[in-house]
Protein backbone atom coordinates (compact mmCIF):
# COMPACT_ATOMS: atom_id res chain seq x y z
CA UNK A 1 0.00 0.00 0.00
CA UNK A 2 1.37 3.25 -0.83
CA UNK A 3 1.94 6.40 1.82
CA UNK A 4 -1.52 7.68 3.04
CA UNK A 5 -2.69 10.74 4.77
CA UNK A 6 -4.98 10.11 8.14
CA UNK A 7 -6.98 12.50 8.72
CA UNK A 8 -9.21 13.11 12.56
CA UNK A 9 -11.13 16.24 12.96
CA UNK A 10 -12.05 18.13 15.45
CA UNK A 11 -15.37 20.76 15.51
CA UNK A 12 -18.57 21.78 16.38
CA UNK A 13 -21.82 20.82 15.01
CA UNK A 14 -25.17 21.05 16.68
CA UNK A 15 -28.89 20.50 15.76
CA UNK A 16 -29.09 22.59 12.64
CA UNK A 17 -28.72 19.20 10.37
CA UNK A 18 -28.75 21.38 6.76
CA UNK A 19 -25.80 23.30 8.31
CA UNK A 20 -23.76 20.25 9.49
CA UNK A 21 -24.10 18.87 6.11
CA UNK A 22 -22.97 22.13 4.46
CA UNK A 23 -20.09 22.16 6.85
CA UNK A 24 -19.12 19.00 6.48
CA UNK A 25 -19.24 18.72 2.91
CA UNK A 26 -17.11 22.34 3.08
CA UNK A 27 -14.62 20.63 5.11
CA UNK A 28 -14.39 17.02 2.71
CA UNK A 29 -13.41 19.15 -0.32
CA UNK A 30 -11.35 21.41 1.76
CA UNK A 31 -9.46 17.69 2.60
CA UNK A 32 -9.51 16.06 -0.90
CA UNK A 33 -7.39 19.65 -1.79
CA UNK A 34 -4.98 18.74 0.80
CA UNK A 35 -4.79 15.17 -0.15
CA UNK A 36 -6.42 13.84 2.85
CA UNK A 37 -7.08 9.80 2.13
CA UNK A 38 -9.06 8.79 5.55
CA UNK A 39 -10.79 11.74 6.97
CA UNK A 40 -12.57 10.85 9.93
CA UNK A 41 -15.51 13.44 11.36
CA UNK A 42 -16.21 13.60 15.36
CA UNK A 43 -19.68 11.47 16.58
CA UNK A 44 -22.71 13.32 16.18
CA UNK A 45 -21.70 14.95 13.16
CA UNK A 46 -25.28 14.97 11.55
CA UNK A 47 -27.54 16.63 14.48
CA UNK A 48 -25.34 17.31 17.23
CA UNK A 49 -25.38 15.03 20.30
CA UNK A 50 -27.06 14.57 23.82
CA UNK A 51 -27.25 17.97 25.87
CA UNK A 52 -27.09 16.17 29.14
CA UNK A 53 -25.70 12.40 29.85
CA UNK A 54 -28.10 12.65 33.28
CA UNK A 55 -31.78 11.95 32.58
CA UNK A 56 -31.63 13.54 28.46
CA UNK A 57 -35.04 14.70 28.23
CA UNK A 58 -36.89 13.43 24.93
CA UNK A 59 -37.57 16.88 23.27
CA UNK A 60 -34.11 17.96 22.95
CA UNK A 61 -32.62 14.41 21.79
CA UNK A 62 -30.90 15.19 18.17
CA UNK A 63 -32.52 14.68 14.80
CA UNK A 64 -32.73 10.61 14.09
CA UNK A 65 -31.78 9.73 10.70
CA UNK A 66 -32.97 7.43 7.91
CA UNK A 67 -29.84 5.59 6.74
CA UNK A 68 -30.72 5.58 3.22
CA UNK A 69 -32.02 9.63 3.65
CA UNK A 70 -30.55 12.47 1.75
CA UNK A 71 -28.19 13.76 4.76
CA UNK A 72 -26.04 10.59 4.32
CA UNK A 73 -26.11 10.36 0.35
CA UNK A 74 -24.83 14.11 0.10
CA UNK A 75 -21.64 13.25 1.91
CA UNK A 76 -21.00 10.20 -0.02
CA UNK A 77 -21.71 12.26 -2.88
CA UNK A 78 -18.72 14.54 -2.05
CA UNK A 79 -16.25 12.11 -0.64
CA UNK A 80 -15.42 10.93 -4.14
CA UNK A 81 -12.38 9.22 -3.89
CA UNK A 82 -11.74 10.08 -0.19
CA UNK A 83 -12.86 7.29 2.91
CA UNK A 84 -14.06 8.82 5.52
CA UNK A 85 -16.11 7.72 8.63
CA UNK A 86 -19.28 10.00 10.27
CA UNK A 87 -21.12 9.50 13.27
CA UNK A 88 -24.81 10.22 13.47
CA UNK A 89 -28.35 9.50 15.35
CA UNK A 90 -30.03 6.26 13.56
CA UNK A 91 -33.37 5.67 13.55
CA UNK A 92 -34.08 1.92 12.52
CA UNK A 93 -37.74 0.50 13.40
CA UNK A 94 -38.68 3.13 15.57
CA UNK A 95 -35.07 2.56 17.82
CA UNK A 96 -32.55 5.18 17.70
CA UNK A 97 -28.87 4.32 17.69
CA UNK A 98 -25.45 5.85 18.04
CA UNK A 99 -24.02 4.79 14.59
CA UNK A 100 -21.06 5.28 12.68
CA UNK A 101 -20.83 4.99 9.45
CA UNK A 102 -17.96 4.77 6.97
CA UNK A 103 -18.28 5.19 3.17
CA UNK A 104 -16.71 6.73 0.14
CA UNK A 105 -18.17 8.20 -3.27
CA UNK A 106 -18.90 4.35 -4.11
CA UNK A 107 -21.17 3.72 -1.32
CA UNK A 108 -21.05 2.52 2.39
CA UNK A 109 -17.94 0.72 3.46
CA UNK A 110 -18.92 -0.24 7.20
CA UNK A 111 -21.15 0.12 10.09
CA UNK A 112 -21.26 0.73 13.45
CA UNK A 113 -23.19 1.18 16.65
CA UNK A 114 -22.15 2.39 19.74
CA UNK A 115 -21.85 -0.66 21.73
CA UNK A 116 -21.04 0.68 25.27
CA UNK A 117 -24.03 3.69 26.97
CA UNK A 118 -22.67 6.34 29.92
CA UNK A 119 -25.04 7.12 32.83
CA UNK A 120 -28.44 7.21 31.20
CA UNK A 121 -27.87 7.03 27.35
CA UNK A 122 -29.57 3.92 27.15
CA UNK A 123 -33.02 5.50 28.30
CA UNK A 124 -33.68 6.50 24.58
CA UNK A 125 -30.84 4.67 22.79
CA UNK A 126 -29.97 1.06 21.68
CA UNK A 127 -27.16 -0.67 21.72
CA UNK A 128 -24.96 -1.99 19.12
CA UNK A 129 -23.48 -5.89 19.85
CA UNK A 130 -20.58 -6.40 17.95
CA UNK A 131 -16.90 -4.80 16.57
CA UNK A 132 -16.42 -5.77 12.94
CA UNK A 133 -13.32 -4.71 11.05
CA UNK A 134 -14.00 -4.49 6.89
CA UNK A 135 -11.93 -3.49 4.17
CA UNK A 136 -11.34 -0.10 2.58
CA UNK A 137 -9.43 1.51 -0.31
CA UNK A 138 -6.54 2.85 3.27
CA UNK A 139 -6.54 -0.52 4.72
CA UNK A 140 -8.87 -2.71 7.15
CA UNK A 141 -10.24 -0.77 9.40
CA UNK A 142 -12.53 -0.50 12.58
CA UNK A 143 -14.74 1.81 14.64
CA UNK A 144 -15.00 2.62 17.71
CA UNK A 145 -18.02 5.72 19.29
CA UNK A 146 -17.00 7.86 21.90
CA UNK A 147 -17.36 5.25 25.47
CA UNK A 148 -16.34 2.24 23.57
CA UNK A 149 -12.51 2.97 23.53
CA UNK A 150 -12.26 3.04 27.27
CA UNK A 151 -13.05 -0.85 27.56
CA UNK A 152 -9.79 -2.37 25.91
CA UNK A 153 -12.23 -5.44 24.24
CA UNK A 154 -13.11 -3.22 22.16
CA UNK A 155 -9.89 -1.89 19.96
CA UNK A 156 -8.40 -5.76 20.37
CA UNK A 157 -11.65 -7.51 19.05
CA UNK A 158 -11.25 -4.85 15.61
CA UNK A 159 -7.30 -5.46 16.15
CA UNK A 160 -8.04 -9.82 15.87
CA UNK A 161 -10.38 -9.19 13.21
CA UNK A 162 -7.48 -7.55 11.19
CA UNK A 163 -7.93 -3.99 11.75
CA UNK A 164 -4.83 -1.70 10.48
CA UNK A 165 -6.62 1.47 11.85
CA UNK A 166 -8.73 2.31 13.90
CA UNK A 167 -11.28 5.31 13.70
CA UNK A 168 -12.16 6.44 17.26
CA UNK A 169 -15.02 8.95 16.54
CA UNK A 170 -16.23 10.97 19.81
CA UNK A 171 -18.60 13.89 21.10
CA UNK A 172 -16.51 13.34 24.31
CA UNK A 173 -17.42 16.38 26.92
CA UNK A 174 -15.01 17.10 29.96
CA UNK A 175 -15.81 16.04 33.33
CA UNK A 176 -19.51 16.86 34.93
CA UNK A 177 -18.72 16.32 38.59
CA UNK A 178 -15.17 18.14 38.68
CA UNK A 179 -15.06 20.35 35.71
CA UNK A 180 -11.39 22.00 35.37
CA UNK A 181 -11.57 25.75 34.74
CA UNK A 182 -9.10 24.96 31.86
CA UNK A 183 -9.94 21.69 29.33
CA UNK A 184 -6.09 20.82 29.36
CA UNK A 185 -6.47 20.21 32.93
CA UNK A 186 -9.53 18.13 32.98
CA UNK A 187 -9.61 14.69 33.87
CA UNK A 188 -11.72 13.77 31.16
CA UNK A 189 -8.95 15.39 29.36
CA UNK A 190 -5.83 13.28 30.40
CA UNK A 191 -8.36 9.68 30.21
CA UNK A 192 -9.15 10.81 26.60
CA UNK A 193 -5.48 11.21 25.49
CA UNK A 194 -4.69 8.14 27.37
CA UNK A 195 -7.04 5.66 26.26
CA UNK A 196 -6.20 6.92 22.66
CA UNK A 197 -2.74 5.84 22.80
CA UNK A 198 -2.87 3.02 24.59
CA UNK A 199 -5.65 1.80 22.59
CA UNK A 200 -2.65 1.82 19.53
CA UNK A 201 -0.21 0.68 21.83
CA UNK A 202 -1.32 -2.29 22.93
CA UNK A 203 -2.63 -3.46 19.52
CA UNK A 204 0.01 -1.71 17.15
CA UNK A 205 -2.27 -0.42 15.05
CA UNK A 206 -2.89 3.54 14.01
CA UNK A 207 -5.96 4.84 15.89
CA UNK A 208 -7.32 8.71 14.31
CA UNK A 209 -9.33 9.95 16.56
CA UNK A 210 -11.66 12.64 16.04
CA UNK A 211 -14.10 14.62 18.83
CA UNK A 212 -16.77 17.47 18.74
CA UNK A 213 -16.12 20.67 20.15
CA UNK A 214 -17.77 23.71 21.73
CA UNK A 215 -20.99 23.38 24.23
CA UNK A 216 -24.04 21.42 23.84
CA UNK A 217 -26.54 21.97 26.97
CA UNK A 218 -24.94 21.05 29.84
CA UNK A 219 -21.87 19.36 27.98
CA UNK A 220 -18.50 21.49 27.13
CA UNK A 221 -16.51 18.80 24.67
CA UNK A 222 -12.62 18.51 24.57
CA UNK A 223 -11.35 18.72 20.71
CA UNK A 224 -8.27 16.73 21.06
CA UNK A 225 -8.60 15.35 17.75
CA UNK A 226 -5.47 13.24 17.02
CA UNK A 227 -3.12 10.62 15.12
CA UNK A 228 -1.41 7.88 17.17
CA UNK A 229 1.13 5.76 15.49
CA UNK A 230 0.84 2.17 16.42
CA UNK A 231 4.13 2.99 19.20
CA UNK A 232 1.34 5.11 20.72
CA UNK A 233 3.25 7.77 19.86
CA UNK A 234 1.05 11.15 18.80
CA UNK A 235 1.51 11.85 15.31
CA UNK A 236 -0.31 14.72 14.81
CA UNK A 237 -3.04 17.08 17.11
CA UNK A 238 -5.37 19.84 17.32
CA UNK A 239 -5.71 19.92 20.77
CA UNK A 240 -9.18 21.65 22.49
CA UNK A 241 -9.87 23.68 19.43
CA UNK A 242 -11.27 23.01 15.94
CA UNK A 243 -8.78 21.96 13.39
CA UNK A 244 -7.91 19.08 11.32
CA UNK A 245 -4.58 16.70 12.37
CA UNK A 246 -3.05 15.06 9.41
CA UNK A 247 -0.83 12.39 9.13
CA UNK A 248 1.16 10.85 6.23
CA UNK A 249 2.27 7.46 6.91
CA UNK A 250 2.85 3.80 5.18
CA UNK A 251 0.14 1.89 7.05
CA UNK A 252 1.73 -1.45 5.96
CA UNK A 253 5.52 -0.70 6.69
CA UNK A 254 4.89 1.10 10.23
CA UNK A 255 2.65 -1.93 11.36
CA UNK A 256 5.39 -4.45 10.27
CA UNK A 257 8.40 -2.53 11.88
CA UNK A 258 6.02 -2.07 15.36
CA UNK A 259 5.41 -5.98 15.08
CA UNK A 260 9.09 -6.92 14.27
CA UNK A 261 10.25 -7.92 17.69
CA UNK A 262 7.62 -7.58 19.89
CA UNK A 263 3.92 -9.04 18.15
CA UNK A 264 0.86 -8.33 21.26
CA UNK A 265 -1.72 -10.13 19.31
CA UNK A 266 0.52 -13.13 18.01
CA UNK A 267 2.26 -13.51 21.87
CA UNK A 268 -1.60 -13.61 23.60
CA UNK A 269 -2.02 -16.26 26.10
CA UNK A 270 -6.11 -15.88 25.61
CA UNK A 271 -6.42 -18.98 27.79
CA UNK A 272 -4.79 -17.49 30.89
CA UNK A 273 -7.29 -14.60 30.87
CA UNK A 274 -10.39 -14.04 32.75
CA UNK A 275 -13.47 -13.36 30.44
CA UNK A 276 -16.04 -12.64 33.54
CA UNK A 277 -14.76 -11.18 36.99
CA UNK A 278 -13.72 -13.67 39.40
CA UNK A 279 -15.63 -11.35 42.49
CA UNK A 280 -18.49 -9.36 42.33
CA UNK A 281 -17.78 -6.02 41.34
CA UNK A 282 -17.91 -3.11 43.37
CA UNK A 283 -21.53 -0.53 43.52
CA UNK A 284 -21.69 1.67 40.35
CA UNK A 285 -21.15 4.93 41.37
CA UNK A 286 -20.58 6.75 37.69
CA UNK A 287 -18.76 5.88 34.59
CA UNK A 288 -14.89 7.69 33.72
CA UNK A 289 -16.93 9.61 31.35
CA UNK A 290 -18.56 12.08 33.95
Amino acid sequence: MPTVTLGALAGNFGRDLPRCVDKAVGIIDAAARDGVDLLVFPHATLGGYLGALRDPSPETLPPALDPDGPELAAIAAAAGDMTLCIGYTEAVDGTRYNTAVCLSGDGVLGVHRKVHQPVDEGIHYGAGDSFRAFDTPVGRLGMLIDYDKTFPESARSLALDGAQVVAALSAWPASVTDRAARLPSDRQSRLFDLYDCARAAENQVFVVASNQTGVMGSLRFLGQAKVVGPGGEVLAATRSKGGLARAEVDIDTELARSRRVLDHLRERRPETYATEPTRSPAPRGGPPCA
